[in-house]
């Protein structure tokens, strides 16, 4: 059973999520602010974070970048969950390690099919990290995207490349740069070109190699 932890300072918005959750079977822990939701999420990782972002104490930007900071849950998917829907709002909620953003009040089919998508997607990208590491003995630093570089990719394309290593769609990706899913089409067309591979899970596959690989002292 997958754990979600909601962190809401809006006590009714915070019922109605764990009760649509807890529905659809998923073990849920909620938060009432976002200095008790990080303290829940360091002493339990949970396998999904839904987050709102207006919240005092501690808000939704603060509670990522410390879960962010933190090895045992940096990769843990994060769904904010907020009021604001302006896209300088969306992009910065991206920028800071966001998997996804969704307006309130958000439809439950929209919820279900956000989270459903976002654990899929954190259970392939861990598929794969799990098989370059059994392989190579390594684990992927994905704080920059200059290793891959090395790869023969120009700037940009190792910087979309590093964001789909993590499992980023390319609306994800496209936010998160500021560029047109359009753009990100061509960059990783362009990607899988020069790293002869077909596919983007090949192409994520090298990335997490490439990342994995010791630094020089």
């Amino acid at each position: 059973m997958k754990k979600i932890l909601v962190i809401e300072d809006q006590p009714q918005m915070l019922r109605n999520l764990a009760m649509m959750l807890g529905f659809e079977g998923y073990e849920v822990t909620t938060a009432p602010n976002g200095q008790a939701g990080v303290e829940q999420a360091l002493a339990a990782p949970p396998d999904l974070v839904i987050c709102d972002v207006m919240m005092p104490e501690l808000d939704g930007h603060g509670v990522i970048q410390t879960l962010r900071k933190n090895p045992a849950t940096a990769t843990v998917p994060f769904i904010f969950l907020t009021a604001r829907s302006d896209r300088e709002d969306v992009r910065t909620g991206m920028n800071s390690g966001a998997d996804d953003y969704l307006v309130k009040p958000v439809p439950r089919e929209e919820l279900l099919a956000a989270v459903e998508a976002r654990l899929t997607r954190s259970e392939a990208v861990e598929a794969r990290i799990l098989a370059a590491a059994t392989a190579g003995g390594f684990a992927p630093d994905f704080s920059s995207h200059e290793p891959l570089l090395s790869l023969g990719l120009t700037n940009r394309e190792a910087e979309v490349l590093l964001w789909v290593s993590q499992g980023k769609s390319n609306a994800d990706v496209a936010s998160i740069l500021g560029m047109s899913e359009k753009t990100v089409k061509q960059h990783l067309g362009s990607i899988f070109t020069k790293l002869g591979v077909e596919n983007r899970n090949a192409a994520a596959l090298q990335a997490v190699e490439v990342l994995g690989k010791p630094k020089a002292v």
